[in-house]
This record gives C-alpha cells, sequence and structure tokens, in this order.
C-alpha cells in the first residue's frame, strides 16, 4: 500500500529505485555490484513470431516424422570437433561464482542429454571434468587457474574476449567467496576481494590474437576446436576478427546474459541486445564465405524452446545457456522463500551472488549452504529442463515443416515491433516490410 499523497506525481526520470540508488550512492561513495543480468526491458525473442505451416507450407507429424537436432561444433580445423546430440551446451560458469556441488551438477545434466559445459573463470575442477563427457575450458584474461595440463584434459577451448553482461569489463570474486580451495585454484590470498582482469595480458589485436590462437593449438596438438566468445556490442566487426584469427567457433553474448558479481551500471547500460547482434554476426559470416563453416553460438537471455528455435532461424548453429541453468539446478526456487527474506530479497528477486550466501548451496562457498545442494538431483533437474525445451524447439520446426532445427530460416519469422523487426532483419508481422530495408 502506498503512502503518498492524492495528487502527487511521481518523476519519470527521477522515479523511486533512481532517488534511492542516488540515496545510496550519496551514503556509501561506491558503485553497486550484483549478479544476474540486465534487468531493463529491450527487444527479445518475446517481439519475434513464428510462421507456421498450413496450405503454403507443410507441416510434419509429430508423432512419425522426425525433426534432427544433432550439432558439429568445431570443423574447421580441430581434428576432433565437438559432437552434441543437442544444440544448447551450458555456458562457462566459475568454479568460485559457483560452489562444487553445482558444477557437478551441471555436468551430470549436461553429460545426460549429450551436450557440452564450459568452465568459467578459476580452472577446472574434478568434479565437473569427471561429470562431463564434453568440457569446454575458458581462457579467460586473468588467466586464473589455467596451466597446459587441464587445456590437454579440455575437449575445447573458448577464448573470452568479452562477456554479454559486461563487455569491456571485468568480473569480481568477493573475499568472502575466496576460501582455502579457490584461494589454491587461483593463486590468490583468501579472503580478499578480486576483480579480474578486462583484457588479456599478453596480445593487444588480432594480429597477437592469432599467434596465441596458434601457441594453443601446438598446446593441444590441433585436436581440439578453439572457440572466441565475445560481449555483443560491435559484433560484426568482432566476429570477422575473430574469423581471421583462426576460430573454428564464435559464441556472441547479448546485454541479456547474467554475470555472478559486476557493476550494475554495466550490467543495465553496456551492450547491445541477443537480439540485436545475431544477423550482425550471421551478416560477417555470410559475407566471408564462413556461415556454418564457422559455428555460431548464441547466449544471453535464452529461456525455452521458443528462443532456441528463434536463435536457429536467424543463423546460429547452437545456443548457450547460464541463467535458465541455474533456476533450473533450483537457484530462486520458492522453497528458499523463508531464506530470501531473511537476506532482504525473495524468491525470484535474489540477485547477490556475489555475497556467497546462496540458500540453494549454488552460488556459495559456504560448507553449510552447500550441503543443502544435491549434485544428483541438481544434475536430474537440469537433463528434464534440456529436454523439455528441445522438445519445444522441435515442436516448432516441424510445425514449420522442418526436419532439422539447422533448416528454420529468416523466412519462418516475423517481428511484433518496428524495433525488433530492425534488429532482427525480419518483416514486421502482416507486411513484407522491413525496416531499414526498401520494398
Amino acid at each position: 500500500m502506498t503512502t503518498e499523497q492524492p495528487g502527487l506525481k511521481e518523476s519519470a526520470t527521477f522515479d523511486r529505485d533512481t532517488l534511492a540508488e542516488i540515496d545510496r550512492a550519496a551514503t556509501t561513495g561506491i558503485y553497486d555490484i550484483r549478479g544476474f543480468g540486465a534487468k531493463r526491458k529491450v527487444p527479445h525473442f518475446d517481439d519475434l513470431l513464428f510462421l507456421g505451416a498450413s496450405m503454403s507450407r507443410y507441416p510434419l507429424e509429430g508423432y512419425r516424422e522426425t525433426c534432427a537436432t544433432d550439432v558439429v561444433l568445431g570443423k574447421r580445423f580441430a581434428k576432433k570437433p565437438l559432437h552434441l546430440d543437442i544444440p544448447v551446451t551450458i555456458a562457462g560458469m566459475s568454479f568460485g561464482a559457483l560452489s562444487g556441488p553445482a558444477k557437478e551438477a551441471l555436468g551430470r545434466g549436461a553429460n545426460a542429454m549429450g551436450t557440452s559445459t564450459t568452465t568459467g573463470d578459476g580452472g577446472m575442477t574434478p568434479e565437473e571434468r569427471g561429470h562431463s563427457k564434453t568440457l569446454v575450458y575458458q581462457y579467460l584474461p586473468s588467466r586464473y587457474g589455467m596451466n597446459p595440463n587441464d587445456l590437454r584434459k579440455a575437449d575445447a577451448i573458448e577464448i573470452v574476449l568479452g562477456q554479454g553482461a559486461k563487455p569491456g569489463g571485468g568480473g569480481m570474486l568477493m573475499g568472502q567467496k575466496i576460501t582455502d580451495r579457490v584461494a589454491a585454484m587461483r593463486t590468490l590470498p583468501k579472503g580478499v576481494d578480486q576483480r579480474s582482469a578486462c583484457r588479456h595480458p599478453d596480445w593487444t589485436g588480432p594480429d597477437d590474437l592469432k599467434i596465441k590462437v596458434e601457441e594453443l593449438r601446438e598446446i593441444t596438438d590441433w585436436q581440439i576446436p578453439i572457440f572466441m566468445k565475445v560481449g555483443a556490442t560491435r559484433t560484426y566487426y568482432d566476429v570477422k576478427l575473430a574469423v581471421k584469427a583462426g576460430a573454428d567457433v564464435i559464441v556472441v553474448d547479448g546485454m541479456q546474459g547474467g554475470t555472478a558479481a559486476t557493476q550494475e551500471v554495466f550490467i543495465e547500460h553496456v551492450g547491445i541486445p541477443t537480439l540485436a547482434a545475431i544477423p550482425q554476426a550471421v551478416q560477417a559470416l555470410q559475407e566471408m564465405g564462413m556461415h556454418r563453416k564457422v559455428q555460431l553460438i548464441v547466449s544471453g537471455g535464452i529461456r525455452n524452446g521458443a528462443d532456441v528455435a528463434k536463435c536457429m532461424a536467424m543463423g546460429a548453429d547452437a545456443v548457450s545457456i547460464g541463467t535458465a541453468a541455474l533456476v533450473a539446478l533450483g537457484c530462486n526456487h520458492q522453497k528458499f522463500s523463508a531464506a530470501y527474506r531473511k537476506l532482504g530479497s525473495a524468491a525470484g528477486f535474489y540477485d547477490d551472488y556475489q555475497e556467497g550466501r546462496c540458500p540453494a548451496g549454488i552460488s556459495t562457498q559456504d560448507p553449510e549452504l552447500m550441503a543443502s545442494f544435491d549434485p544428483v538431483l541438481g544434475g536430474r533437474r537440469l537433463a528434464n529442463y534440456l529436454q523439455c525445451i528441445v522438445l519445444e524447439a522441435q515442436t516448432i520446426a516441424r510445425a514449420c515443416g522442418k526436419s532439422h532445427l539447422h533448416n528454420l530460416e529468416p523466412e519462418d519469422l516475423v517481428a511484433l515491433s518496428v524495433e525488433a523487426a530492425a534488429m532482427a532483419r525480419v518483416p514486421l508481422a502482416g507486411t513484407q516490410w522491413i525496416p531499414g530495408k526498401s520494398l
């Protein structure tokens, strides 16, 4: 119940949230840090619709006609590309940001569905490697936990150049999450706040990066694929430079992508929506004659099978999920409502991953909290979720008359708003008009 007097009008520019943030900044003198992803509304996949088959197109019968979902990643140069059963992978989330049991659960769930998971910053844990048939090793600017032996244990290497939640900036790991084990893996002092670097220390441009890629290929005997991950900003140019530097696979992460901890001003005001980034990446690959030769993975706000199908229709080879995977494990679950209230939050709203007090035992290093999380059950929940969203994507593909998810195309899509039509480069619903293109 509000206590404002009748007739008073709230400012659209200086609303209550803005006033509260100014007061917080004036009181503390430091910027706000949180996890999760952007909470502002931007054009997203909900602004697109599929054109199902009827008379001019014929649908596939769901009970008799198959719709394939497999994908091969990294076939440009690698001797052993990744063969996945589904085009939904698990994004990099670090041990340190997440607990050991949570990392194990991610491996279990991905493995059950025949897909890959990714290490994140901080190195490779035995829990994740032991329960992941296909594990991608992230090579980040911080180099936390990096060593050549783990590179050779990986099934692919992902060079992280940027992240959708904070392109151009680094992440943070608060001291309360740097336990003895985390400190040892990252070669950091225990209990001291740490900030990850925003750029790699040993190269300053694409020519240097090409040399680094050659070095990584030599270390791994050209066996495994090299991914490059960019935060969605100048996507068209970044993708072209990544291809020239020798990437087998490119990961484009939009601003709706989550993070463990960074400045809120980054999360909400830097980067571009995932919807706007995909056509830029596809155009860059097509102009170089490399679309489908260098695979494109899209991440940042993927929630359901419709989102997966829309990414595929726009030209992606696969998608990657992070926040949705944590929710599937049990993050922000209603059964922890009382515990979230004690933290000053609520189930569905909790985003202070940096504090290490996650009652679900997922984004914490506290032994007592971790004990509440069952990695076997968590892995089963993640597998169920992955199975569901793949079935949803297949249902849509069949309705469009497609026998493989990769056969979906922009022609199957229309947009609900001018902004979404312009970003996705598909017609406004009920018209043939694509904003920015002549009729």
